[in-house]
């Protein structure tokens, strides 16, 4: 007989739950599966899940065919590898890899019962810069996608501290377990530092005021751990701005600094040049590679590598232009709005 004590779900105040924590039912979608989708068809993401994006368009670029042997080289919550395994049809294998080590087993744990795993679908918790590695086990790849956006389920997690819209500490991190977190990369920096940190990373207009104000603070011994606590900075240095446009500015200086030290904290520019001077030699003769990327530096990196080697012959064809997500997919799902997808195939 089990003994253990009962415990009743903690109530919420009000009549719909607020925090991340309270939304029982969308952390849980394969139980309340009707509660999730009322949340999608409203436009939303559901709590500790994510939405992908510009699906049909990557799957019709890759041409996935039973046999084949591909990587999705960003994991995350696992919808864009669902429909790449679909395409395998149980024949071939696909490579996955992430660095999130909470969500990971999530991710994997949530395939698994959907009946995939064994040798039709190989998961690796490492950094997509490391592609080489995942290419002297399973050989020449015929295709490969690399979704670059920060998955929901970290933006909606207070805990991982990569918005600036709800409290909890500055972190920042992609995988938690290592390196420092955004809190401790700013007592490091200079002046100087962060304000070229913020106009490389993220095109911050106003990098030279923000800079100053957080170098400031860190002077005189102010303590910026949380989340709110940088906002609060920010928001007091952009006091300047007419009072007509400053709510605008500020959540934009919020957004585009969070992005800069998200950028720095991960390395996601050292990792992407790696990922994308190792490409062409992991893929097969007539490889093909989707990328989608969610602001201008990533963009213009991707665009600017894919030009070259096609200019020097080692790509066959190159995307002419970003492909978009359609209105229609914007619509429904907001976060799609800054999406760019663009594709090469190997010479």
């Amino acid at each position: 007989m089990d003994n253990k004590e009962h415990k009743r779900r903690v109530r919420y105040k009000g009549t719909h739950p607020k925090t991340f924590k309270e939304k029982y039912k969308e952390l849980q979608p394969e139980k309340y599966a009707d509660d999730v989708a009322k949340v999608i068809r409203r436009g939303s993401t559901p709590a500790g899940m994510h939405r992908s994006i510009c699906v049909q368009e990557i799957l019709e670029f890759l041409q996935i065919e039973p046999g084949q042997i591909g990587l999705d080289a960003t994991l995350g919550y696992g919808g864009h590898t669902l429909e790449m395994l679909k395409c395998l049809d149980t024949k071939g294998c696909l490579y996955a890899t992430d660095v999130d080590s909470l969500e990971l087993p999530r991710t994997c744990e949530r395939l698994e019962k959907l009946g995939y795993g064994g040798e039709l679908l190989k998961i690796r918790q490492l950094n997509f810069s490391e592609i080489d590695q995942i290419s002297l086990e399973s050989g020449p790849l015929n295709f490969v996608l690399a979704d670059l956006g920060v998955s929901s389920m970290q933006i909606d997690n207070p805990e991982r501290g990569f918005s600036f819209k709800k409290e909890g500490p500055l972190d920042l991190r992609l995988d938690p377990q290592k390196g420092r977190s955004a809190a401790d990369r700013l007592k490091t920096l200079s002046q100087a530092e962060l304000e070229g940190m913020l106009t490389e990373n993220a095109d911050e207009p106003y990098a030279k005021e923000i800079a100053r104000a957080i170098i400031a603070a860190i002077r005189k011994g102010r303590d910026i751990a949380t989340t709110t606590q940088l906002q609060q900075l920010i928001k007091d240095a952009l006091k300047f701005i007419p009072e007509k446009e400053r709510k605008e500015a500020i959540k934009k200086a919020c957004q585009r600094s969070f992005q800069a030290l998200r950028i720095d904290v991960n390395s996601e520019f050292e990792a992407l040049d790696a990922f994308l001077e190792k490409l062409p030699a992991v893929l097969s003769q007539g490889g093909r590679v989707a990328i989608l990327t969610f602001h201008s530096g990533e963009d213009r990196l991707v665009k600017k590598s894919f030009q070259r080697l096609f200019r020097e012959g080692v790509y066959s064809e190159e995307a002419p232009g970003p492909v978009r997500p359609s209105s229609e997919e914007c619509y429904s799902n907001p976060r799609a709005r800054s999406a760019k997808l663009r594709w090469a195939i190997k010479a």
